[in-house]
């Protein structure tokens, strides 16, 4: 009876070992979830324009990860469809129409004196300012190639276009925020915000 038993319903060695073998793959992945929060924060920053908005899309984006993280089919694409499930939550739920003020989001270094702040503090208000005038699809390419360093291929992938078009909408985003950062620079003044945009 006892041997029956363990024959029957006792766990086989091998059944134990992929048990572990999964459960510490599952750790590996979580871990390497929560590595992504410094970089989705920034992308999602760029995007939103509000440090509240863009740490609330970045916790409900590491969520949603977290519960699907069965889903994955490549550990080595861990970036790319944690950013993809980001750009679905975005395009859902967390687009604003206009960006907060600058003043929370500038870091500041112990070895700064007052003219560096000062400068630190400016360079942050017209790149900022810069960014908002850009349409919202080439501030979400130029976030996620120049700022992430994605492939042009990851982030067609990403965001679910082809690679030619991510191409040319970066490049035109470079030429705006150029141009833009450009004109501050000859303005003479910082940026004052404004709701105009340039076209995708």
């Amino acid at each position: 009876m006892l041997r029956t038993w363990r024959r029957r319903g006792a766990p086989s060695v091998g059944g134990i070992v992929t048990g572990v073998t999964q459960f510490a793959q599952q750790c590996r992945l979580r871990a390497q979830l929560c590595d992504q929060r410094e970089r989705l924060m920034r992308i999602a920053w760029s995007w939103c324009q509000s440090t509240a908005l863009a740490d609330d899309l970045v916790q409900e984006t590491l969520t949603r990860a977290l519960a699907k993280l069965g889903s994955l089919r490549d550990e080595e694409r861990l970036e790319v469809w944690v950013t993809r499930i980001m750009v679905n939550l975005y395009r859902d739920q967390y687009r604003r129409t206009e960006p907060e003020s600058a003043e929370n989001l500038i870091l500041v270094s112990e070895d700064d004196g007052p003219e560096q702040l000062v400068e630190r503090e400016d360079m942050v208000r017209r790149t900022r300012h810069a960014l908002w005038q850009l349409s919202e699809g080439q501030r979400q390419v130029i976030a996620l190639v120049d700022l992430s360093e994605f492939s042009y291929a990851d982030t067609a992938r990403i965001l679910d276009l082809p690679v030619g078009t991510v191409m040319s909408r970066l490049w035109r985003a470079r030429q705006n925020l150029r141009r833009s950062l450009e004109k501050q620079l000859g303005s003479g003044h910082p940026a004052t915000q404004s709701n105009r945009r340039t076209s995708t």
